[in-house]
């Protein structure tokens, strides 16, 4: 089959007294059915190379759906009166919402069942669903483009009439007043940023909502939501580095907004209420890794802040949780999660107590306030994910739920998990990996390793069980995540040094893991693959130009890729809200900066590993057009005879394929690309 060429139309872009040249910026107009004709063309040559791995495909995809139990069900909350579930049935893909009264013997209500509202749908989700406090209306929001554009809609519980209130472009979210009358939600701008939340009164036609507040700054986004204690409505306004909190009595919508702190650069908060105090985490005075202040209802702002638990230079407060005597804290040390419980009135505190080497710990659903049992998550490269209940004064642990593997071949003593450390390049830092294994799998250089990363926004990846990842282990694989800075791993300081004109240290540390995996003897350049989505794409993207020998093959998913000429386009998702995270292009600095590392604008005529990218025609995060460009670059430019195919599925977004298991056929053609690059396509 002929190999895709897309067409050339030049296109002069300039600042700064610099030229591009950008010959595939006309695929930025989805209504040009060139653009639809070339990405149909990359579908079916992707399909062609991939032929071979047909039956492998339909192997992994049928192994790792029948790991799931088809008809499972979460595990069951109680709030105001009612146990909550959400369940599947089986041969469904969606979720049915359900509750029981009071008592789970009871008689089950059902909420929502979203397989009939997705039917005849290329794809369809349910953002949220949300139960008013009177118990009798809920609201629910659906997307069925993939775009994250959410309509809001209301069903009347006694009656299951579904209300003609309707609220087009919002975020998804709902948070109702205590009138059982009032609903707070945000909407969307052009640019897909949430700008304005407006209440809206039931029974009332949504043009006649209350706009209540607009942020003018477009590098700032919004939020609503309501405190645990159910007392107050707060608006968030933030960016990367700053924070603006408002709020009013939940049972008195008509309030004036109160401010807690005016935005200040570089000033983060978020806050929680507790008795007649508000208990905030926040970086203040310099607290690079955050600490945790209170201070009074009637007078919030930071000249009142009092602070409760110090700033920690090793540690890295996370988060937390406020109960009526006890306060939990999610805090990060040298890389691990721990979660702190404090007994307010005995003045004690203690530590939960986890073994695996590399592991996530989390803060569960705890929805009371007057309880002494604490919900919290926790798994492991080798352990599927739990759900514990632990009893914060008697210090007792009851396992609630643990994810089930079935099949019949899942032991958790089959697989090893370890946890080394890469040194950098700049010799200030050591870069913590992650790797599990199957025990039968030799450490050596024929191994292959598939490395994963992402880096950025401050977002750290946890070591964590997948279902799906077994398919890899079983079949002789090493997976492997580098903790790269631009994350959070190893404290805030691991972010800023990963972030704006910082940011080649998280292609060089991820660089560097590879090397030391090599080095190690874990495995050996013509075995070892790269793995990111989104700006994780843009890692494994910029990755491949600087060190395009290190590695036999990469996957990027739905990949930022066009740095440059997206952060000039203020008109796209995202982009003004991201100055603080990449810099801002119209400055000259971050314009060369940026430049300097974008993938699609240091593409060269050399040699690249095998590659296979991905993306989703209605992506709202990264626009489609941008691994569309790179994939046009890359096959005019590469001067190897190695795969490159590109995938685009023309129903999603940024999220992949809606439904519980169609996106295991995304896992199934990435897996196969890479057995197939292993010459394992016919057999573990």
């Amino acid at each position: 089959m002929k190999i895709p060429k897309a067409k050339k139309i030049e296109e002069i872009l300039e600042i700064h007294g610099d030229r591009r040249v950008d010959q595939y910026f006309w695929m930025k107009h989805k209504e040009n059915p060139e653009v639809t004709k070339y990405l149909e063309e990359e579908n079916a040559y992707c399909d062609w190379i991939m032929k071979d791995t047909k039956s492998i495909q339909e192997e992994l995809f049928a192994e790792m759906k029948a790991r799931y139990k088809e008809d499972d069900e979460s595990l069951p909350y109680y709030f105001n009166d009612f146990w909550y579930i959400v369940r599947f049935e089986i041969g469904k893909e969606y979720p049915l919402f359900t509750r029981k009264y009071k008592n789970l013997d009871k008689e089950e209500e059902l909420l929502l069942d979203v397989n009939v509202l997705a039917e005849g749908q290329d794809f369809f989700e349910v953002g949220s669903v949300s139960i008013a406090p009177n118990n009798k209306l809920m609201s629910y929001s659906a997307d069925n483009m993939g775009r994250r554009i959410y309509t809001l809609k209301f069903k009347d519980l006694e009656t299951a009439e579904i209300l003609q209130d309707q609220i087009p472009n919002t975020t998804g979210k709902a948070v109702w007043a205590n009138d059982n009358e009032h609903v707070f939600y945000i909407r969307k701008d052009e640019s897909l940023r949430a700008f304005q939340v407006f209440m809206h009164q039931l029974g009332t036609d949504s043009s006649q909502d209350v706009l209540v507040y607009h942020e003018a700054d477009d590098t700032f986004d919004v939020n609503v939501f309501k405190t645990k204690s159910l007392k107050y409505i707060f608006i968030a306004s933030s960016s990367t580095n700053s924070d603006e909190h408002r709020f009013i009595p939940a049972d008195n919508v008509l309030a004036p907004w109160q401010i807690i702190q005016p935005r200040l650069h570089d000033l983060e908060y978020a806050v929680e209420h507790y008795k007649d105090e508000f208990f905030i985490i926040t970086n203040a005075d310099e607290a690079t890794n955050f600490k945790i202040v209170k201070t009074p209802v009637a007078k919030p702002g930071i000249e009142n802040w009092e602070e409760f638990i110090p700033h920690c230079e090793k540690t890295l407060l996370e988060g937390f949780e406020i109960f009526k005597k006890f306060l939990v804290i999610e805090e990060r040390t040298e890389g691990l999660l721990q979660i702190k419980v404090i007994d307010q009135e005995e003045n004690t505190s203690h530590y939960l107590e986890f073994s695996d080497p590399t592991y996530t710990a989390y803060i569960g659903l705890n929805l009371e306030f007057n309880t002494e049992k604490l919900r919290y998550g926790y798994t492991s490269l080798t352990q599927p994910n739990s759900i514990l209940e632990y009893d914060m004064k008697r210090k007792t642990t009851t396992l609630l739920k643990q994810q089930e593997v079935l099949g019949g071949n899942f032991l958790p003593e089959n697989y090893i998990s370890e946890r080394i450390w890469a040194p950098s390049r700049d010799g200030k830092n050591k870069i913590c990996i992650s790797l599990v294994s199957h025990k039968d799998t030799i450490k050596s250089a024929d191994a292959p390793l598939l490395l994963y990363g992402y880096g950025s926004y401050g977002h750290t990846v946890d070591a964590s069980f997948s279902n799906a990842r077994l398919s890899l282990l079983d079949r002789g694989f090493v997976y492997a995540i580098a903790h790269i800075r631009g994350g959070e791993y190893l404290g805030r300081e691991w972010y800023e040094d990963g972030r704006m004109l910082h940011k080649k240290n998280t292609f060089f540390d991820f660089i560097d893991a590879g090397r030391h995996l090599v080095a190690e003897n874990y495995t050996s350049e013509k075995h070892l693959y790269a793995m990111g989505g989104s700006a994780g794409g843009l890692l494994v993207g910029a990755v491949i130009n600087m060190a395009p020998e290190l590695f036999n093959g990469i996957v990027a998913q739905v990949p930022f890729v066009d740095v440059v000429t997206t952060m000039l386009d203020e008109t796209i998702p995202l982009t003004t809200g991201e100055f603080d995270e990449w810099g801002n292009p119209k400055f000259k600095k971050y314009y060369n900066y940026m430049k300097s590392y974008s993938p699609y604008d240091n593409v060269e005529a050399k040699n690249y590993p095998n590659i296979l990218i991905s993306t989703g025609l209605h992506d709202s995060q990264v626009q489609y057009w941008e691994p569309a460009k790179w994939t046009a670059k890359l096959r005019e430019l590469k001067t190897d005879s190695n795969i490159l195919v590109f995938k685009t599925d023309m129903s999603s977004g940024h999220g992949g394929a809606s439904g519980r298991f169609e996106s295991l056929k995304e896992d199934a053609l990435e897996f196969a690309f890479l057995l197939k690059l292993e010459n394992k396509i016919h057999g573990k």
